[in-house]
């Protein structure tokens, strides 16, 4: 394209009707390069954090398989990303210079020439999300560990993974995945990240208590390397320190290493193991047969099943049954469908449970109850139930 010029932009904003006393003198004169070509170019909308964790050198990843939805992730988040239409071109400029650097420059050249490298109609949008992280276990549980003479371990033809596998299956950040695999307590065996099976891990559970109680120790000062001389000759040495790591507080003192035992959770390990082998149970039988089998010095509390286990309050006599929050979906709407299919109608103490990891940053329970559940009373309680039918 010819150059253009001053009396020819002078002439064009003449025949404008623009003032060039209300405009800044220089003149960006635009032609499109020869490679200008739609399409070449994806424009990404950053927050000030993302972007300046690329300005710092860092790698944001996209993730997801063919049939999934692309999340993008930082070292520690997720977002979702969605295309937005743009009404107005949007033009690539190189060495564009902006009315602010134009102004700080009054030696700028009065017509400036520049060509334009690539447009778009759109741009990617970011929105922070929750980490999909229901895949991880899914993947773990194909293949869990049940000790180290299992003849099912040798044989077994599915997929190990190893953190990098991970990475590149699950949409969410390397520090969620990690967090999540602490959560789940799983481990690495030989490189690869596993999940114990259950009753390998009662079993490991069951060797440590029993020495606590042989040995009278304080159920908050478990000594690591005790554990390790007593047990080791039955189970590998690093499984008794997984099931201390999985079940206490590690701290040091002296010197040495203990393990502060977390009551909670080894009563709810053990109240796991006896309603997976009924449909229901009585709960007055259930709390009882309960207490006699946690280890001594342990105190039962229904509220330590919290997202574990659920009480039918309307059946007589009263029953408790195995519900297990990651068993059910992960997306929101399915969640509700799958609860609402359980029980038609629920109290706000007994649904939070199994909705509370459903809430996205700075939302509450009751925003998430508005949007997908409609409220009522029932003998002087307010409970909630689906707003659409559940087939």
């Amino acid at each position: 394209a010819a150059m253009r010029s001053r009396a020819e932009v002078d002439a064009t904003l003449q025949t404008a009707k623009l003032n060039p006393a209300e405009l800044l003198p220089a003149v960006h004169c635009l032609s499109f390069g020869p490679q200008a070509g739609g399409g070449e170019c994806c424009l990404l909308q950053l927050e000030p954090g993302l972007c300046a964790e690329l300005e710092a050198g860092h790698s944001l990843v996209i993730r997801g398989e063919k049939d999934e939805h692309a999340v993008l992730c930082s070292k520690d988040k997720t977002y979702d990303m969605k295309i937005a239409d743009t009404s107005n071109m949007l033009l690539f400029v190189p060495g564009c210079k902006t009315p602010e650097e134009l102004n700080a420059d009054p030696a700028s050249c009065n017509i400036i020439h520049s060509q334009i490298a690539g447009f778009s109609n759109n741009y990617w949008e970011l929105r922070r999300c929750r980490p999909k992280l229901k895949k991880l276990r899914k993947l773990l549980m194909e293949d869990p560990y049940d000790g180290p003479d299992s003849q099912k371990d040798q044989t077994s033809t599915f997929s190990k993974y190893t953190t990098e596998d991970l990475l590149s299956l699950i949409q969410a950040s390397e520090e969620e995945i990690l967090h999540q695999l602490q959560v789940i307590d799983a481990c690495k065996i030989e490189g690869y990240w596993r999940i114990l099976d259950f009753d390998y891990e009662m079993k490991l559970l069951n060797h440590v208590t029993q020495l606590i109680d042989s040995e009278s120790w304080p159920l908050s000062k478990v000594p690591l390397c005790a554990c390790l001389e007593e047990l080791g000759s039955l189970e590998p040495r690093e499984m008794i320190e997984h099931i201390l790591v999985s079940y206490g507080k590690k701290y040091v003192d002296a010197g040495e290493v203990f393990f502060e035992m977390r009551e909670d959770k080894i009563c709810r390990a053990i109240a796991q193991m006896l309603l997976q082998n009924a449909v229901k149970f009585n709960l007055s039988e259930f709390e009882e047969v309960w207490q006699q089998s946690v280890p001594e010095g342990m105190t039962t509390r229904l509220d330590q099943l919290q997202g574990l286990a659920l009480v039918d309050k309307s059946s007589r006599p009263e029953t408790i049954f195995l519900l297990k929050v990651e068993d059910l979906p992960e997306d929101n709407q399915e969640r509700f469908n799958s609860l609402f299919g359980i029980r038609e109608k629920w109290t706000e103490v007994d649904i939070t449970p199994y909705i509370q990891d459903l809430c996205a940053e700075k939302q509450s329970v009751g925003a998430l109850l508005t949007k997908y559940a409609r409220s009522s009373m029932l003998n002087g309680v307010k409970v909630y139930n689906s707003r659409r039918l559940i087939s």
